[in-house]
Parts: C-alpha cells; structure tokens; sequence
C-alpha cells in the first residue's frame, strides 16, 4: 500500500479547523444559503480519483464550497422546522466518541458508555413518570427512528399479525409525518389510519376520537394504538394526555407520545402542567438533537416497560456468543433495530455533567419566553394576526389586508418568508393552519435575542409593504 495517512500532518489539521468553527460567529453567517447550479453539478458528477488528492484541496473544496451552502439549524435567527441549537460540549462528545470509533451494541464493546446510556434513560424515565424497574429504553438516530422503534412494539403487544389488516390507529393531521412513515413500515394499513378531528388549540379532540373506536368496534375493526402529541411541530400543541390515557385503558389500547419536538419542555416549571398524564402513555419519542442541545443525531425510544421492545427486538445470533451479556443485562442492540450503533448519549452526558440540569431548564423556559415576546410585538403591529399563540416555544402569525382576498394574502405570507430566506438574514418559512399561509417561529435557540426576533419581523413586514400585488 502507496498510501500512508501519517504522512499528513493531521494534529496541525484538526487543530486548525477546530479553532476556525470556535472562533466564528455564527450569527454573522447567512441561515441559510443555497448552492448555485454549477457546484451542485460539479459534486453531483465528480468522479472518485485513482490516485488520491492533496488533503489541503480537499479541504478548500469542503470550507468554501460544501460546507458554505448550508441550512444552519443552530444560527440564532433560525426560526423553521425545529431549529438544532446545538452545544459546543455535544460536539465536543462527537469528536471524542467518533474518534473512539466505538461499537455501542453491547456491554462487552462499550461497558461504561453502555451504563451511561442506561442512566440517562433512567433519568428520562423518571421525568416522564414511569416506574423505573420496569421502563426502559435504547438511544436511537432521531423522531423518526424513535417513533417507528415503539410502533413496532406496539403492533407487537397489541396485535396477532393475522389481524394486521384490521387493526386501526388514531392520529390527528397535526401528528408528525415520520408516524405514517412508521405505520406503513410495521404494516398497517393506510386505510387503517383514522384522522381524528383537532380542537381549536390543535389537540386531538378526544370526543372524536371514542366516536371514531366505537364505530371501528362496531364494523368489526381491532383498535390498536392512539398516537398523541407532547408538542406539535406545526403550532406546540400538547394533547390531553389524561383524558387519552382514560379512554386507552378503557378500550385496551397503546398510547404513544411522539414528544420528539416537545417532551424537554417537561423539565420547565412554565410548561410543567401541560404534561399531566403522560405518565399514563406506554411509549414515548423524546429528540435530544431538539431541546436538549445535542448535534444530530441524538434521540430516544422510551416504554413503561421496556420487555416489549426486547419481545420485538431480541434476536440471538452465534457469532455474538462470546461478548453476550448475563441474563439481568439486557445490551441496547436487543432494544432496538440496530446493532452497529454509536455511543449517542456520551455527548449528552458530557452537557449534562458540566453544565447542569438547571442551566438546561433556564435554556429551555428562554426559548418559551422568546416565543412570547414574538407575539407581543406581532400583536402591536397594524394588519398583522396572531393565529396560534405562544405555545411551548412555537408562535404563528400572518399578515392580512381586509382589501385582499385570502389567496392574495396566502401569496404575501409565502413571499415574504421567501424573501428573507434569500437574503440569509433569518429562516421563517410558512406552514398552513385552517387552510391559511401562516409565517411559523420556533424560538429555541439560546443565542436568539429580542432584535433578532424584531429585526426579523419587522423585514418580513417590510418585504409585504414594498410589494405591490400588481406584479404577482
């Protein structure tokens, strides 16, 4: 072999490129920035050379190229989807546990990362009310991972599989998309899949929702699962989650709480009170990339009790004979879908363990907090509506003129949040609430001040009054 990678002063290199993204300013980098045609053709056909490149190239093409035209989940002005701001202690936990290159499957490959996992999922547990003893969980990629991981177990518990084709689920149109996903993934029926009305707030109108069991009862269907929400992505809205835990134990169904965006607002004594009965859930996704700080990915998978994900998961191989663990061990590659998986929790332990619980809370209550003031001041703007208010650390809002039609000022909404992400300044894309264009934020980032916050209001205002529907 020609090639030898100690040849290459790779102490100097990461030592360098570490201290550039320390030593940035995130802020003063566009939020978003998309790539021009000829880069997208040019990575999209190069061809894998023969001979390798000089590193220092390479690195050139990565810096001001690959890596310049980025959405950046972590930029305080940051505002769609469920922005990423991560801690720099995660990705510090990133560097050390991919330089380790470790194998978390078992106790035997990874044993203290694997108790680290363990009593972080204890520690979760004990925030969303299960009993420890027998509850339970594995660290998985994200939502989506998460949500399909305790599907399956559901299915599993809930039905025979010849009684697939009959088994229903309940969800609201609210729900995420990653749950259809999942559902499709463990066999159910898209026909199956009743959406259940939503209240005025967005939560699952539970009144709907027994009508909907009775008559599925009644024409010969298996009622399986409810999927409830602990903060919607559209609005933060919270179901109610004692009234879906009465109607799930009387009709002997799986509650799963996709609290993939929201759960972490649980630790808030602001929020506290919206999470009462969630305790009463049998599974819940909880996404610590979110409200937790962490890179991606970095999710989790929690049960009541946790022998339903071994039931669905715990398969034996001979070749994994010799590293097996004893019988009261039970190794996360038999909790979840993967067996090569990295050691995800190191890095929440290392924020966790030198920042604090508290400091994460007062994280989390700023990014509420952020939310309220953005409704404050769209509330003192003249034709501008609040549609969903301060929710979690979710608002929306929309711009309207009595003298446009609902179309036009659809159009002016979308404009706008286009306009702005053009610019770089600032992400605040629309979503669709009753069939309106509504301009959505997501507030959740520590960096994010009170002028990020105006500054991007009051260009997404500028933006409609310097458009002259005319020229649409």
């Amino acid at each position: 072999m020609e090639f030898n990678e100690n040849n290459i002063d790779l102490e100097t290199i990461i030592r360098d490129e570490v201290n550039k993204y320390l030593s940035r300013d995130i802020g003063d980098l566009p939020a978003t920035q998309q790539a021009p045609l000829e880069l997208r053709e040019k990575y999209e056909k190069m061809e894998v050379p023969n001979k390798g490149r000089d590193i220092y190239e390479v690195l050139k093409d990565l810096n001001n190229e690959v890596l310049n035209y980025l959405y950046r989940p972590n930029h305080p002005r940051s505002f769609s989807f469920i922005p990423g701001p991560a801690s720099r202690l995660s990705w510090l936990g990133d560097i050390l546990t991919t330089a380790n290159n470790i194998h978390a499957s078992n106790f035997a490959n990874a044993t203290l990362p694997i108790n680290i996992e363990r009593n972080l999922i204890n520690y979760l547990v004990g925030k969303i009310g299960y009993e420890i003893k027998p509850a339970g969980g594995v660290f998985v990629s994200g939502g989506s991972m998460a949500n399909l991981t305790a599907i399956v177990a559901a299915r599993d518990a809930q039905v025979e599989m010849e009684d697939i084709k009959k088994a229903t689920v309940y969800l609201t149109s609210q729900t995420h998309h990653s749950v259809g996903k999942a559902l499709h993934v463990a066999g159910f029926l898209k026909n199956n899949i009743r959406r259940i009305e939503y209240n005025d707030d967005f939560t699952m109108n539970t009144d709907s929702l027994k009508a909907a069991i009775d008559k599925d009862i009644e024409e010969g269907y298996k009622p399986a699962m409810v999927i409830a929400t602990a903060g919607t992505t559209n609005t933060g809205s919270v179901d109610d989650f004692t009234t879906l835990g009465d109607t799930c134990d009387h009709y002997n169904l799986w509650l799963h709480v996709d609290g993939a965006y929201g759960l972490s607002h649980i630790l808030s004594d602001k929020a506290q009170h919206l999470f009462k009965g969630i305790e009463r859930s049998d599974s819940a996704s909880w996404d610590a990339h979110k409200l937790l700080f962490q890179t991606y990915s970095c999710a989790m998978v929690i049960v009541k009790e946790k022998n339903h994900l071994l039931q669905s998961f715990g398969e034996d191989a001979e070749y994994l004979d010799d590293i097996a663990s004893d019988d009261d061990v039970i190794d996360p590659e038999m909790l979840g879908i993967e067996l090569t998986r990295p050691a995800r929790a190191l890095k929440l332990w290392i924020t966790l363990q030198v920042i604090g619980e508290d400091e994460i809370i007062e994280r989390i209550k700023y990014g509420e907090g952020l939310a309220e003031y953005a409704e404050e001041y769209v509330s003192g703007l003249d034709n501008w509506r609040i549609i969903s208010h301060a929710n979690l650390s979710i608002v929306n809002f929309r711009y309207e003129n009595s003298d446009l039609t609902e179309a036009q000022n659809n159009q002016l909404n979308s404009m706008a949040a286009q306009k702005i992400a053009d610019s770089g300044y600032a992400i605040a894309y629309t979503t669709v609430l009753n069939n309106q264009r509504v301009i959505r934020l997501c507030t959740t980032n520590p960096l994010t001040t009170h002028d990020d916050i105006r500054e991007t209001i009051n260009r997404l205002d500028q933006y409609i009054g310097d458009y002259d529907m005319k020229d649409a």
